[in-house]
């Protein structure tokens, strides 16, 4: 790398985890690029996305408000979600402008650079297609299964998922960034509907292949009841070299200290336990493991620290 270019960043998701990590990767001295996933269907996205025929905007929306240097009213008015009303109920302000933004431009891309440049967003959002795309997953007991909001709800284990239209067309400049990345970071987040959506095509799988970047992936701190049971990390890192082949991934971020037992309780309800580390598994198929304690003890469910994880990453460059 040059010393007079500030290092290239890319961050590769959607969910929840995604603003997180950006949020702290923002205010470095980087050239920050996030790549969103937009196959969501449920929710006031999923409507849009269904009346209006465009990509689902809520996951990007988030990365917005997370890169948005705007006044705290300005992102408090884009992310409002309406209560009541029949025609608006559930639908968050974000989504109607993106939604509004893509019409008048005739491009969603286009529509997100335009509300990036009003809510002065820092570093460049890509969405993974400019194009809708519909998530399917194939179950262990072979049955099929349509949506990315349906997936979790079977209840049954996931053999693998895939994308329709097949080949979806990444966004060029997407793929372009994941090649001139210093270091490409798969943010954590729902491992089958967040994450593989994004680099199970094949372009942005070639991408990371062929990227002189190092790519790492965040790993989830707790398993998601519907998608990853039971599962360790080697088999979060397993189920991306089933779908997208080994050696894409160089090195996993694992979580290092216990959770609290308080906290294991408020997560059973909801069928989740800690993810356990089998490092030595992970580090028999090639992958580094660092570990760190990369999680916000001040709050009340279990968030990746924004500040801790981006310090981390940032050494790492």
């Amino acid at each position: 790398m040059s010393t007079n270019k500030r290092p290239q960043v890319v961050v590769l998701g959607g969910g929840t985890g995604m603003p997180v990590l950006l949020r702290g990767l923002k205010n470095y001295p980087i050239d920050l690029s996030a790549i969103v996933t937009v196959a969501d269907d449920g929710g006031s996205s999923g409507r849009l996305r269904t009346e209006m025929a465009i990509p689902a905007p809520g996951d990007i929306r988030n990365v917005i408000a997370a890169l948005s240097d705007a006044e705290p009213m300005l992102l408090e008015l884009f992310q409002h979600r309406f209560k009541n009303g029949n025609g608006l109920s559930g639908h968050s302000m974000g989504n109607l402008l993106l939604a509004a933004l893509t019409s008048m431009k005739g491009d969603f891309f286009t529509g997100i650079k335009e509300i990036s440049r009003v809510l002065n967003v820092k570093g460049k959002i890509y969405p993974i297609a400019n194009q809708n795309m519909y998530l399917h997953a194939e179950m262990e007991d072979g049955t099929l299964v349509s949506g990315e909001s349906n997936i979790p709800k079977q209840e049954k284990r996931i053999k693998r998922v895939f994308l329709e239209p097949d080949p979806v067309q990444p966004l060029p400049e997407a793929v372009e960034a994941i090649k001139q990345a210093d270091i490409v970071v798969i943010a954590p987040g729902s491992l089958y509907t967040s994450t593989l959506p994004n680099i199970i095509i094949p372009e942005i799988s070639d991408a990371l292949r062929n990227t002189d970047g190092k790519v790492t992936y965040v790993c989830n701190v707790m398993t998601q009841h519907g998608e990853t049971d039971g599962y360790t990390a080697g088999d979060h890192v397993q189920a991306i070299h089933n779908h997208i082949g080994q050696g894409c991934v160089h090195s996993i971020i694992v979580h290092n200290k216990p959770i609290e037992q308080d906290m294991r309780k408020v997560y059973a309800q909801e069928q989740a336990e800690p993810v356990v580390y089998d490092n030595e598994r992970i580090r028999e198929m090639e992958v580094e493991v660092i570990e760190e304690d990369i999680i916000d003890h001040s709050q009340p469910m279990l968030r990746h620290d924004t500040a801790k994880i981006a310090s981390l990453l940032y050494k790492m460059i």
